[in-house]
């Protein structure tokens, strides 16, 4: 009798383990629904990553300057131009990482200039390279500069709209990493100013735009109001897509941004998260997501992101990034 309900509860066991394995084969094997038909930032069958100049390009430029990003498309053959919006004080919006332009533009121990304090006038009295070094020599290049020498390379603090200005007409293939820094109606305002100036001004450039933010109400709001606008992976968002994948469970995940943008790692609570695999950026695919790495300086990470077939590496490095890709027939 023990000998018989033993047999039982093992063949009880047997036929759940393999409902379980039929159940992760059909859900892995079943076609998720894709975010969009077309995604530009997914790189064609076979090709190279894209590169992101990550704030246009700080090791060879000023971040953030139209020096960087003339640099970065002209020069470095970029096909995606990343960075940070802020909003000034009298409602302009300007490319910035930082919430004050210290980092850049004032002299050690200089009172914080912060961008939404400020009239866009008052920030353009800056010179956005005045804290640059030459990546050489170590020298501050541009701190001697004239206002109309700083005016004529790119040097004053960027208006959303005159980087779209500045490529309009001879790259209509070019592409946009965006963030909204500011939260709540600030934000709001922000999103609708991209919204409406692409409609208006530059309306082939609208299908090139992802757009990111940090703030849930901003991503809701834009969900909401600017559907047309493709929307990067908030850090809630890429983090639940990345766990669907760990447990193959990708089906029950319902993701609606166009791009996953992750480092090549995460640390969580002392155990590293290895996201240089294969199969997430194959998973991601499978829904027409593009899948872009940041923020990657050193030449060997490079390489394995490239051997791995990741759509775009964000480096404040272009050069070297188009360096590594030459190596591979780029």
């Amino acid at each position: 009798m023990e000998k018989k309900k033993k047999g039982r509860g093992l063949r009880i066991l047997l036929c759940i383990l393999a409902a379980l394995v039929v159940f992760f084969a059909a859900i892995n094997l079943i076609p998720p629904k894709k975010v969009m038909e077309h995604n530009p930032f997914i790189k064609a069958e076979g090709a190279l990553p894209m590169i992101a100049a990550h704030r246009g390009g700080g090791v060879s430029n000023p971040e953030n300057t139209l020096m960087a990003f003339r640099a970065a498309v002209n020069e470095f053959g970029i096909e995606i131009c990343e960075s940070d919006l802020w909003m000034t004080s009298d409602g302009h919006l300007v490319y910035s990482h930082d919430p004050t332009i210290n980092r850049m533009a004032c002299p050690e121990g200089a009172e914080a200039v912060t961008i939404a304090e400020h009239t866009l006038a008052e920030l353009r009295t800056y010179n956005m390279g005045y804290n640059f070094r030459d990546p050489d020599t170590g020298e501050y290049v541009y701190r001697s500069l004239s206002e109309a020498e700083q005016q004529a390379l790119g040097l004053k603090i960027l208006e959303f709209h005159e980087l779209l200005e500045e490529f309009y007409d001879d790259r209509k293939d070019l592409l946009f990493i965006l963030e909204i820094k500011n939260g709540d109606e600030t934000g709001f305002a922000a999103a609708d100013i991209i919204d409406r100036t692409l409609t208006e001004r530059f309306p082939d450039y609208k299908g090139n735009f992802v757009i990111g933010t940090f703030h849930p109400e901003i991503e809701a709001y834009l969900q909401k109001n600017h559907p047309a606008l493709m929307r990067g992976g908030s850090t809630s968002g890429a983090a639940k897509f990345v766990v669907t994948q760990m447990l193959g469970v990708n089906l029950f995940s319902h993701t609606d941004f166009s791009c996953l943008q992750i480092p090549m790692g995460y640390d969580v609570k002392g155990v590293h998260l290895n996201l240089t695999k294969k199969g997430y950026i194959a998973r991601a695919h499978r829904r027409n997501i593009a899948v872009q790495y940041w923020t990657i300086n050193e030449a060997g990470d490079m390489r394995r992101l490239i051997e791995l077939g990741a759509d775009a590496i964000m480096t404040d490095d272009p050069k070297l990034l188009k360096q590594v890709l030459e190596e591979y027939g780029r």
